[in-house]
């Protein structure tokens, strides 16, 4: 039987979620900006081969909620860690250890089940600098699999993927092999021009854009 199941990605703000899911599936589902707090719901991509399937879960990223719509955010983003097959803890390797962080390991060892760590951004520094933190979040014990990677450049994609492969449960598929994502076409639409303000906008604005569609066309 082939392997289905679900696998989080979560982290603090901008830690790079959306990205990698995108470089897993090999195709754009979530839109990416340089601003915190991008993605707003929990963004589902569907990856389906001969290995099976396997659904991610992007969520949004784990802050203290000041207002209702980033309580919101943090409620998604819980409800995905503990709703996975396995969770993987995004974090960025070119910022320094955390009140944050602190905050996303206490979650981590509250969740069961495989969790692994992903440390992003590895392009953005040294070597030598990745061995502290991989020390670090080693010692904790709370990690199956420790991957550093770039999900801009793809460097280091590949063993994650494997290793998600490796701790998928078995099981029939979750959804349609044909589908890429369960949001339909409008939402990602909506999406897609929230990211266009998010890059043209900056200070307060793009943190209170929501894009309403009134009129769709199709041919």
């Amino acid at each position: 039987m082939s392997a289905a199941g679900t696998v989080a990605l979560v982290g603090r703000p901008n830690a790079g979620k959306s990205t990698l899911m995108n470089r897993l599936l090999g195709e754009k589902v979530a839109i990416v900006s340089d601003k915190p707090q991008t993605t707003r719901h929990r963004l589902v991509g569907i990856l389906s081969g001969e290995r099976g399937q396997m659904v991610f879960h992007d969520a949004p990223g784990v802050h203290r909620p000041l207002h209702r719509l980033n309580q919101q955010m943090v409620r998604h983003a819980l409800d995905a860690l503990n709703d996975a097959d396995v969770r993987c803890l995004l974090i960025d390797a070119a910022l320094p250890f955390g009140a944050g962080d602190q905050y996303m390991l206490d979650l981590m060892a509250k969740a069961e089940g495989p969790k692994l760590l992903v440390i992003n951004k590895i392009d953005r520094v040294k070597k030598a600098d990745l061995l502290p933190v991989m020390e670090r979040y080693g010692k904790t014990g709370l990690f199956q699999d420790i991957v550093p990677l770039s999900a801009k450049s793809g460097d280091g994609c590949d063993l994650l993927l494997d290793l998600l492969w490796q701790a998928r449960p078995e099981g029939p598929p979750l959804y349609d092999p044909e589908l890429l994502t369960i949001h339909p076409e409008r939402f990602l639409v909506a999406e897609r021009i929230r990211e266009k303000v998010l890059e043209a906008t900056r200070e307060e604005l793009p943190f209170a854009t929501a894009v309403v569609l009134e009129r769709w066309e199709e041919e």
